[in-house]
């Protein structure tokens, strides 16, 4: 094909348990029947992508080998498998990159929830190569196609839009709820987007970065940001936000993982509420377990999606949400290490780092 004569090389972005960082040069995978090559054209780098860079391991999930990171991205179609049907060479998508078993037997996959399947393959995850890369062989049933006026770009933010969306619809928000989104990160960007559109009210957001906060300002004027000062306790954060939204919350997505702003969430939370958390934190954590229970205050996670492209798509497709703001900085795949010095500094003031392979 024309498009391995001008870029015959797959170069991906990879780590190891010696937490290196490097441009790897890979083979071209060969496809099998249900399955498609797509050039990836953006790619996303996740704060995860990041965590096996840096520490090797999230949780149970831990860099043993060499590993390809990489796992929101977008691309176009170049060639199919014999047993494709519902793409074609040309075809621009986005990937969705938790693969399940699909078994009969698999009783998560059987009853729709294979995000917990126990064989799951998703791709950026130990022991398997992600999607930073130029070529990737994807199979077919986990491929979404792309409108056309929703760019690369755009589609690689499907995945965090999801990642958000699945909160949404776990956590049971509704109209008019009175809301707080604890971090204001690229998942509490898209919260916060998601948030609106579902007609959360009021929405009050919290960071320790005022950058940070105005973005979130930007993005949705009526939100009320609250900056979190380093030394301030957890009770009396809470308290601040609650003097701020007007009332105590009826729901707070928290997006950090962080211990403190939990507690912070759960301190500004009403009678008979909830705390979502979405972040991915410490592997063990103190709650005040007496202040939940006198308050009856349910306190619930999530563990990726499912079943929840199509509607990202749909409300990127309405315009009902804009992506786009979201990228603030874009790298060539050759400049993948630079992009990923971006994403884990903190004086980059980076939203989104996405790198892009034309």
């Amino acid at each position: 094909m024309d498009v391995f004569q001008k870029k015959p090389q797959n170069i991906a972005i990879h780590t190891s348990p010696s937490h290196d960082l490097r441009v790897a040069d890979c083979e071209v995978p060969k496809l099998g029947a249900d399955e498609c090559l797509v050039h990836v054209r953006a790619t996303g780098i996740c704060g995860s992508d990041v965590h096996f860079w840096k520490h090797g391991r999230i949780g149970p999930m831990i860099v043993t080998g060499d590993n390809g990171l990489g796992h929101e991205s977008a691309g176009i179609v170049l060639q199919v498998g014999d047993a494709v049907t519902r793409f074609k060479p040309g075809d621009r998508v986005a990937m969705e990159c938790g693969v399940p078993c699909s078994k009969p037997t698999c009783d998560f996959c059987r009853t729709g929830k294979y995000h917990a399947c126990p064989d799951v393959v998703f791709f950026s995850t130990p022991p398997h190569h992600g999607t930073l890369r130029r070529y990737h062989a994807h199979p077919e049933a986990w491929l979404h196609h792309l409108p056309d006026h929703v760019s690369f770009e755009e589609g690689a933010l499907l995945e965090p839009l999801t990642v958000a969306l699945a909160g949404i619809d776990r956590s049971g928000l509704r109209l008019a709820d009175p809301l707080v989104i604890c971090g204001a990160g690229p998942i509490g960007l898209v919260t916060l987007l998601a948030a609106n559109a579902a007609g959360a009210a009021p929405i009050v957001i919290t960071d320790i970065d005022e950058n940070r906060l105005a973005k979130a300002k930007e993005l949705v004027p009526r939100v009320q940001p609250i900056l979190v000062q380093k030394q301030e306790t957890s009770q009396d954060l809470g308290a601040r936000i609650v003097k701020e939204l007007g009332q105590e919350a009826k729901l707070v997505l928290e997006c950090t993982g962080v211990e403190s702003s939990v507690h912070a969430g759960i301190y500004a939370t009403r009678f008979g509420g909830m705390v979502f958390v979405i972040g991915v934190g410490k592997d063990f954590q103190n709650i005040p377990f007496m202040h939940m229970s006198a308050k009856e205050i349910d306190l619930r996670f999530q563990y990726r999606y499912h079943d929840i492209y199509p509607k990202s798509i749909a409300l990127v497709n309405a315009g009902l949400i804009d992506l786009k703001p979201l990228v603030s900085h874009r790298y060539k795949l050759e400049e993948g290490l630079e992009a990923f010095a971006t994403a884990s500094n903190p004086a980059a003031r980076a939203i989104k780092v996405q790198i892009i392979d034309e």
